[in-house]
């Protein structure tokens, strides 16, 4: 998982996405904002949607989304389009997350409308059905509170059927788990250790019970940083890197906070704490890659994470 507002250029997008299909990492999903919260001023944004149908031209292997799209910068028809062309390019291989929505500064830098989050998760689960509804259904009428649509038919359909993966981003509170019970196929929580994902999990199966789905087919899936090498100085030197690009942060509490979630340090203890997140419900991680231009962790995770997991 890239943070693609943080200077990520294209020729970094092309290297990152070719890395993972050389080396095995079966996914590259990116953040979508327009305004780097860490230099706004200095580092540039490409649009999210519009790099991953570059980069689905480019790659022939490799699935492809958003963590997440906030429902504040498009109609859910845009991006229910704009997604469903992405598959087509790729022949069936994008993912769409769809969050509230959080950093107020760039939705003013830009003009979106940054409402309260009530409003905004009203917008969620509005922009959920429809999406869903626009890629699986003949044609159909929404008449809600934010959008109202007439004889939608929403042509053509994704590639994949019944249609692409629909996650749904948040910290697990009812705004969000109610519609990613609804209609979405998994949860993606953010920064929590063990004990927390736990906690989130109960909170997703408690909303599936009450709208008499299966608990286990809304997948759960983390979003954290980490810090993976060979050996403990070459993590703390990317640990000392990771704090000098966001913020000077110090490289000790960079270490100490992955560690507290268990990903950070060798192959083998990153394995070591996927597993223990397995164990709570975790299905899936999406490892948060700040240093970018770094290819070698791509590597390495290939090499020496994914088999490790696979066996």
């Amino acid at each position: 998982m890239v943070e693609g507002q943080e200077g990520v250029t294209w020729a970094q997008w092309v290297a990152l996405a070719e890395a993972c299909e050389e080396h095995g990492v079966d996914t590259l999903f990116r953040s979508d904002h327009y305004l780097s919260n860490s230099a706004p001023r200095e580092r540039e944004a490409l649009d999210a949607w519009t790099t991953l149908a570059g980069l689905a031209a480019r790659t022939t292997r490799l699935r492809l989304g958003t963590l997440v799209s906030p429902v504040t910068f498009r109609h859910p028809s845009l991006l229910a389009k704009a997604a469903a062309t992405v598959d087509h390019i790729s022949g069936g291989r994008v993912e769409l997350g769809l969050g509230a929505g959080w950093m107020e500064e760039e939705h003013g830098a830009y003009g979106f409308r940054f409402p309260e989050l009530s409003e905004r998760l009203e917008h969620l689960a509005e922009q959920l059905e429809i999406v869903h509804r626009q890629w699986t259904e003949d044609q159909f009428d929404f008449d809600g509170r934010h959008y109202r649509l007439e004889g939608c038919a929403a042509l053509p359909k994704p590639v994949q059927r019944p249609r692409p993966p629909l996650i749904v981003g948040g910290s697990a509170g009812r705004g969000t788990v109610e519609p990613a019970a609804r209609f979405a196929d998994e949860y993606n929580t953010l920064l929590a250790d063990r004990d927390e994902c736990a906690r989130r999990r109960r909170r997703l199966d408690a909303a599936c019970e009450r709208h008499g789905r299966e608990p286990r087919t809304l997948r759960m899936s983390l979003m954290t940083g980490f810090l993976v090498a060979e050996n403990e100085r070459a993590v703390r030197e990317r640990a000392r890197l990771v704090g000098e690009r966001f913020g000077g942060r110090d490289a000790d509490e960079v270490v100490a906070r992955n560690r507290a979630r268990g990903t950070a340090g060798t192959p083998e203890e990153l394995v070591e704490g996927l597993r223990a997140l397995e164990e709570v419900g975790v299905e899936r991680v999406m490892l948060q890659h700040l240093l970018h231009d770094d290819l070698e962790t791509v590597e390495l995770v290939g090499r020496e994470v994914v088999p490790r997991l696979a066996a």
